[in-house]
């Protein structure tokens, strides 16, 4: 199973993305987190030390990467001559991060070519890699990602099963997240799902989906969870909530209703 976590700056993604991970992997499955935001942090909430995650270097930007596997070096401009289909099948296991038997990270880094400048071969060769990961049978791939479904555009975005969007219980954030919805459709990702994160007033929350939200959209509710913000305030992981608490309880009731082929403990 491919998941697209998608969504505006400061919803939550990357903690939802996370959270998501060690439920799966700790039920037994396969998981592959890999990080395309341009500002990549999934390291440090999966248990990175910050002094450590600094130091990782995301496959766009790692230049004798880019140069060994694509015969060019980021930067040189356009119009000179790289291999579009670098070998990739390694990069895993040679530039992941290993949290447990089943649980890992590829920090990859943004895959938006308007946005990277003249790193084509980089981009060239971080799709290449997303395309093998997103074909791949045994894993299950997390994919958290910059704002918007666009960046995968056609030929990546079919791969996915599943788009989690998150948002925040506001007019304008829900709105954002319907118009990311609309994207990943044309986009061919099929199954969608609001998830309306950081909620604190639930009676609030329902009676805004249900005007804006209605029966048109797949959404649940994540309740706020002052755990989350406690692990942030003390730079810890997510590892170190309990399984018991609100986020991950909230995480399994959503996977248990939009994935109900997999048993989640």
């Amino acid at each position: 199973m491919k998941v697209l976590v998608a969504g505006k700056g400061g919803t939550g993604k990357t903690t939802i993305a996370a959270t998501l991970a060690y439920i799966l992997s700790e039920s037994g499955y396969k998981v592959l987190v890999l990080d395309t935001d341009s500002i990549p942090n999934t390291a440090v909430t999966l248990g990175v030390p910050i002094e450590e995650a600094v130091k990782i270097i995301p496959l766009t930007m790692n230049e004798k990467l880019v140069e060994e596997r694509t015969g060019a070096k980021p930067g040189e401009g356009w119009g000179l001559f790289f291999a579009l289909n670098p070998k990739v099948d390694d990069i895993a296991v040679k530039y992941g991060i290993r949290f447990s038997e089943n649980l890992g990270l590829v920090v990859v880094g943004s895959i938006d070519a308007s946005k990277q400048g003249c790193l084509c071969p980089a981009i060239a060769l971080a799709r290449q890699f997303l395309r093998h990961m997103l074909t791949a049978k045994e894993e299950i791939v997390l994919v958290d990602s910059e704002a918007g479904a666009e960046v995968f555009g056609r030929g990546l975005a079919e791969y996915f099963d599943l788009m989690f969007c998150i948002s925040e219980p506001t007019l304008k954030s829900l709105d954002i997240s319907i118009k990311l919805v609309r994207m990943a459709e044309e986009l061919s990702i099929k199954q969608n799902v609001i998830l309306v994160n950081k909620v604190r007033d639930e009676d609030l929350a329902k009676r805004l989906c249900n005007k804006i939200l209605g029966e048109k959209y797949r959404w649940h509710l994540i309740h706020y969870d002052e755990n989350v913000e406690r692990a942030d305030y003390e730079g810890k992981p997510l590892r170190d909530i309990s399984r018991e608490s609100t986020i991950f309880k909230d995480l399994k009731t959503v996977i248990r209703s939009e994935t109900p082929w997999l048993r989640v403990r």
